[in-house]
Parts: structure tokens; sequence; C-alpha cells
């Protein structure tokens, strides 16, 4: 779970290491607008703090967000007062409609720790969506790729805070657990400190296929996208 602290501190931590919001976005669209041209609705599954929505809503008809972390929702609630934005597991949700294209992305999906969790991930997603529906997801590290023992280290400026980061992450049996630590200066608080945990399923790429065509969906992956992990883009049978 985000907590309060690392909630007011995410989108300037990943802005200034390099994700790039926008130019995701244009991705996202161009994908999901090949598949089904006319979409004009979207269901961000773990929103965060709405770094991705703030970009879609100009360009659905309709979105709407759904996060597990309170912390976060209302940081995303802040930024995005007039998007409908649900307090919710992607495990087992119900937002009471349908949509024209659903997308999960920087690893949320990771967070399903066992394959029959990963399975009812994607058949709640295809409730979630219209015949011809298209679903988009951003994997966590295949097996395969994962790099035991990374170690990942910044220091960044913004608005008036002095912010340094250091995480390590390691294999833990079938997952993949990352230790994050922070710095946080400003000149009124002076310093303070704070730590995150996050685990991760460590799935194949083969495993996230197989659980999204028990779920009824035609997929496919397409390399090199958000930032090396690539995209799983579904189309729900018509």
């Amino acid at each position: 779970m985000y907590g309060p602290e690392f909630a007011r501190v995410y989108d300037h931590v990943y802005t200034l290491r390099g994700k790039d919001y926008a130019g995701e976005t244009a991705d996202l669209v161009k994908l999901i607008r090949s598949r089904a041209p006319g979409a004009d609705s979207l269901l961000d599954v773990g929103c965060g703090t709405g770094g991705h929505l703030v970009h879609l809503a100009g360009l659905f008809g309709e979105v709407e967000g759904l996060e597990l972390s309170p912390d976060m929702l209302a940081v995303a609630t802040e930024r995005l007062p007039d998007t409908v934005l649900h307090q919710g597991d992607m495990r087992a949700f119900d937002t009471g409609r349908r949509y024209d294209a659903v997308i999960s992305l920087f690893g949320t999906i990771g967070h399903a720790y066992t394959e029959q969790e990963l399975r009812a991930v994607f058949h709640g997603f295809a409730r979630h969506l219209r015949p011809g529906g298209v679903v988009v997801t951003e994997p966590w590290w295949f097996v395969e790729d994962f790099i035991d023992g990374y170690i990942s280290a910044d220091v960044i400026e913004p608005d008036g805070l002095t912010v340094a980061r250091v995480s390590h992450t390691r294999r833990d049996g079938d997952s993949s657990r990352m230790e994050v630590h922070y710095l946080v200066s400003d000149a009124e608080r002076g310093t303070r400190h704070f730590s995150e945990s996050y685990r991760h399923r460590l799935y194949t790429r083969e495993q996230y296929e197989e659980a999204q065509r028990d779920a009824g969906f035609a997929t496919e992956y397409v390399p090199g996208l958000a930032q090396g992990r690539g995209l799983f883009v579904a189309v729900r049978d018509a």
C-alpha cells in the first residue's frame, strides 16, 4: 500500500526520473483506437495519483479511475475533481458499468500474487468491457527479464524540495521485493525519512497471455513501450 508521504511526492519522483505521462498516453490512445476506433469511455485500474488520467480526460468523452490506496486516491481527487474515482481492489471490483477500454499500467498487475488472482483480474476487466472493447496492461518484469539485486539511486529537486531516493529490488521466491528509502528536505520542515516496501509477483509472458485468454481475450504483446516492459493489448470477443 502506498502511504501518505509517498503519495505527495509520487509525481515529482517519477516525472523527474524520466516517466513521460503524455508520451505514454499517446501510445495508449494509438493502441486502443487502432483496435476500437470509436472508443470513448475508459477505466484506469490502479490509477494512482491520476498522472495518465489528466491527459486521457481530454481525449475520451468519459474517463474513470480505480485505486486501492486512499492516500493516492486523495491526490488524484485534488487533481481531477470532476472525474469519477473509485476506491477498490483490482482483484474484486464493480463500478456498475462497462467501458470501451480498460487500462492498467506501471506494473500494477504484479500485485495479483497468484495465477488464480491474475485470472480474476482479467475476468474483472472483461466484465467491465463492452463487446469489442480493449484492455491495455503493462506487466511487471517478466521472470526472464528480472534483475535480482537491482539498485537505483536518484536525487531530485522539485518545487522547493530535495528528494533522495534509493531502492533495492531482490528475488523473493516467486516474487520481487522492492525496498525504497526516501529522504525529503525542505526549508520549513527540515529533513525527514520514510520507506516503502513493494511486492510484485514475477510471471512469464506466457502466464500473462494464458490468463488473458482464459478471460476471453485475443491478446498480443507490444515490446519496447512503457519504459521497456512493453504492453499487452487484448480485445474482448465481440
